[in-house]
């Protein structure tokens, strides 16, 4: 498994497995390609979106790192990291996402990030689960959200 950035190519498979995550009720965000291609791959606030990939090219997970701006949807505090996470479904517990944050990890020092957000869903235990293990913790939730930072 390699890890590298995301190309503007690598749209059509990620809105795949996007899809797939949509029908087995892990997903609610759009799932379409230029989502993909305007929300994850090239967003203007992007510090890094990387892609897992297997030795035959099939993409096995992304991972998104924004710079929080001013007036950002999700509500985070300006300047920190805002990262998204999306396994594969058919690479589940593969170390898909543990492999993408190191990663992440590497490009949020070297912009100089503080702190890094990830607001998950409250019925997402896979996804609790995960940012938990990478050593993310808690401070908001509610019936719908659970909101959980990483000291960068």
């Amino acid at each position: 498994m390699i890890i590298r950035q995301a190309k503007r190519e690598d749209a059509a498979e990620v809105s795949d497995f996007l899809n797939a995550l949509v029908a087995l009720g892990k997903r609610r965000l759009p799932a379409d390609e230029d989502f993909v291609r305007d929300v994850y791959i090239g967003h203007v606030d992007n510090i890094a979106c990387s892609v897992a990939e297997d030795a035959d090219g099939t993409l096995l997970g992304i991972q998104i790192l924004l710079r929080a701006t001013e007036g950002n949807p999700y509500g985070v505090e300006p300047g920190w990291g805002i990262i998204g996470t999306h396994v594969n479904p058919k690479a589940a517990r593969r170390g898909v996402g543990r492999k993408l944050f190191a990663a992440t990890r590497a490009a949020a020092e070297g912009a100089g990030l503080q702190k890094i957000e990830a607001t998950i869903g409250a019925k997402s235990p896979d996804a609790l689960a995960y940012y938990d293990t990478m050593g993310f913790e808690t401070f908001a939730r509610d019936a719908e959200k659970v909101r959980k930072f990483f000291e960068v």
